[in-house]
C-alpha cells in the first residue's frame, strides 16, 4: 500500500459457518477521492464495510486502511462512520449527542466546542443544536448522523446510504458536503442504492456481486463514450460530409447521431450544421447511465454463473 492509497484489500473473505458472506474482495481506494461501493442486496457490501471498520474479523485475505491492518485502534480514530440504521436517544439534544460522541471518539475536551459547532454548521443544524432529537424529522436525524461521522476530522468517512431519508434539497446539501470533504482531502467511501446520486458525486466506483468485485474504475471509464443526437431539417450531403471530423455519424430520418463525441464539440457541431443551411430543432447529449451499466454487468454475471452450473 502506498501513501496515496486510503483502502486496499486483497481476496478479503468472511465465512459464517457454511455461509460465505464475502468470497474474496479485491479493490483499491485512492486517498482524497469519493468512492462508490455498489451491489445488489446480499452481494456482501455490509460485510465488507464491517471488515474495513474493524467491526468483524476476516476469515481470509487481507486489508489495510490508512496504512494500518484492519481493526487497528489508532487508524479507527481517523475514520468517520454513518451506518445505514442508527438511532439516538430521543431525550438528548443535538449538541449533547455530539458531545457524547466526542468523548467516545477520544476528542480532547478542549476541542469539543469547536468540533461541535463546525459539524453542526456543515450539516445545516446550527439553529437546532439545542433541540431534542425526538423532535427531529428523519432528514434532520440523517444530518445529525452525518455530523457525528465528521467529528474528530476523520481522514476517511464511510457513509452508508447518507441520502436515504432526505428530500431533494437535503440530497443536494449532502452532495455539496461530499464535495467539500473531497476538496479538503478526505476520502469518502459511499455505499448507496441511489445510483443517480453515486453518478453525480463519485470519482470511482466498485460494483460487487456474490462477494467479489466484478468491475472497478472511474465513472467516465465505466459509462463509456458520450454521444449526441440532433434533430435537423434542410440538411444536405455537403453539410453531412463536414460533420465527419467530429466522429462517426449515423442518420435516421431527421435525427443524426455522433458517437463517440467530445462534449466540448457539441456547440461546434451545431454551428457547422447551421452554417451548412441546416435547421436544428433539438440537441440531446447522452451516454449510458450508471444504472444501465450496473444492470448490464449483473446480467452478465448471472449468465456466467448459469453457464458454470
Amino acid at each position: 500500500m502506498t501513501d496515496a492509497t486510503a483502502i486496499e484489500t486483497r481476496e478479503l473473505a468472511k465465512r459464517y459457518k457454511e455461509t460465505i458472506a464475502l468470497a474474496g474482495l479485491t479493490m483499491t481506494v485512492p486517498r482524497g477521492e469519493v468512492f462508490g461501493f455498489l451491489g445488489p442486496n446480499g452481494a456482501g457490501k455490509t460485510t465488507a464495510v464491517k471488515l474495513l471498520l474493524g467491526l468483524a474479523r476476516p476469515t481470509g485475505g487481507q486489508g489495510v486502511v490508512l496504512g494500518a491492518p484492519l481493526g487497528d485502534l489508532a487508524a479507527r480514530r481517523r475514520i468517520g462512520y454513518l451506518p445505514e440504521l442508527f438511532r439516538y436517544q430521543s431525550w438528548l439534544r443535538a449538541r449533547e449527542v455530539l458531545a457524547a460522541h466526542c468523548e467516545l471518539a477520544g476528542v480532547p475536551s478542549d476541542r469539543w466546542a469547536g468540533q461541535i459547532s463546525s459539524v453542526l454548521e456543515l450539516v445545516g443544524l446550527t439553529d437546532r443544536a439545542g433541540d431534542r432529537v425526538g423532535s427531529f424529522s428523519k432528514g434532520m436525524q440523517q444530518r445529525l448522523g452525518i455530523a457525528v461521522a465528521l467529528l474528530g476530522d476523520p481522514e476517511v468517512v464511510f457513509l452508508d446510504e447518507p441520502t436515504s431519508a432526505l428530500d431533494p434539497v437535503g440530497r443536494a446539501d449532502v452532495r455539496a458536503l461530499i464535495h467539500h470533504l473531497r476538496e479538503h482531502g478526505v476520502t469518502v467511501f459511499l455505499n448507496s442504492h441511489l445510483l443517480g446520486e453515486v453518478e453525480r458525486v463519485c470519482d470511482r466506483v466498485a460494483i460487487v456481486d456474490r462477494g467479489r468485485v466484478i468491475v472497478e474504475g472511474r465513472i467516465d471509464e465505466l459509462l463509456g463514450s458520450r454521444s449526441v443526437r440532433i434533430r435537423v431539417t434542410e440538411f444536405d450531403g455537403k453539410a453531412e460530409a463536414s460533420l465527419g471530423r467530429f466522429g462517426p455519424l449515423t442518420i435516421e430520418g431527421d435525427w443524426l447521431t455522433i458517437r463517440p463525441v467530445e462534449a466540448e464539440s457539441v456547440p461546434d457541431i451545431v454551428a457547422t450544421i447551421v452554417a451548412g443551411g441546416g435547421r436544428v430543432h433539438a440537441v440531446e447529449p447522452g451516454r449510458a447511465t450508471l444504472e444501465d451499466r450496473f444492470l448490464a454487468l449483473l446480467q452478465i454475471e448471472e449468465a456466467l454463473e448459469a453457464a458454470k452450473s
